[in-house]
């Protein structure tokens, strides 16, 4: 490998899941984590009775992790923010941090609930902030992924996204200036700046053998292990700076983008 001067020293890709609650133990839930050129090892969670890391876990994890000094770049696998379309028919500001705010006082899956009880109408308010599975992310038709409203299909990060969300708020609001969410932060990350990224393990799990991981913690080693590896040979700034039109790039700005799309 050429190795460049990298903009980052630690790498933590995170596989992530929808399912039950937010202090719900999930086997789907899986952390890897390299140290400069190390290979990505499993981060286990901290000592309980529960096995597995839990969703409000992995967010308190993550925040005493990124108020170290160590530049980290962090991939998680669900949807960041949703479709343009969903900004215009709710008649919301084009602001991403207003919409984390919108979004979990209709969705508050940070709470110990299902995502389900809200898409069911039993909690929160999630019938005025639905959306159209035929509404799609300018990053999501360019690499052919599902809608984040596309629930109840294998495969589907609707409801990881929908689970997912309320967490990216929490760590906005608790670590502020001290993390860069890429790209709604802008496209050029400042020098020795933590970042927290979309990503999306099919686009990075096949350049990968799998020696012995089951599929969750291949894909949060493959998103640990791309992202160093594109750091390391100097292709992430290019990844950082995707191919897009002036019009296209304010609306990512919105809509977010996955790392690596090009």
């Amino acid at each position: 490998m050429n190795i460049i001067n990298p903009s980052f020293r630690r790498y933590i890709g995170i596989d992530y899941t929808g399912a039950e609650t937010p202090t719900s133990s999930l086997k789907g839930l899986r952390v890897f984590q390299s140290l400069g050129e190390a290979l990505p090892e499993e981060v286990q969670p901290l000592p309980s009775p529960r096995k597995y890391w839990t969703r409000r876990g992995i967010a308190e994890w993550l925040l005493v992790q990124l108020h170290q000094d160590t530049p980290t770049l962090v991939g998680i696998d669900h949807g960041f923010s949703f479709p343009l379309r969903y900004f215009e028919v709710h008649h919301l500001l084009p602001d991403w941090t207003s919409f984390l705010e919108d979004f979990q006082q209709h969705w508050p899956t940070d709470e110990n609930i299902y995502v389900d009880f809200v898409r069911d109408g039993i909690i929160g308010n999630g019938e005025q902030r639905m959306g159209n599975p035929l509404w799609r992310r300018i990053t999501e038709e360019r690499c052919r992924a599902k809608s984040v409203f596309h629930f109840d299909f294998k495969g589907s990060v609707a409801k990881s996204t929908h689970a997912g969300l309320p967490w990216l708020r929490f760590l906005r609001q608790q670590l502020d200036e001290k993390i860069h969410f890429w790209p709604f932060d802008g496209w050029q990350i400042p020098m020795d700046r933590s970042t927290i990224a979309e990503a999306f393990p099919t686009l990075y799990k096949h350049n990968f053998a799998t020696e012995g991981r089951n599929a969750d913690q291949h894909n949060a080693f493959s998103i640990a292990a791309w992202m160093q590896q594109a750091d390391l040979n100097g292709q992430l700034a290019a990844c950082l700076n995707p191919n897009l039109s002036a019009s296209e790039r304010t609306i990512a700005q919105i809509e977010g983008w996955i790392l690596g799309v090009k």
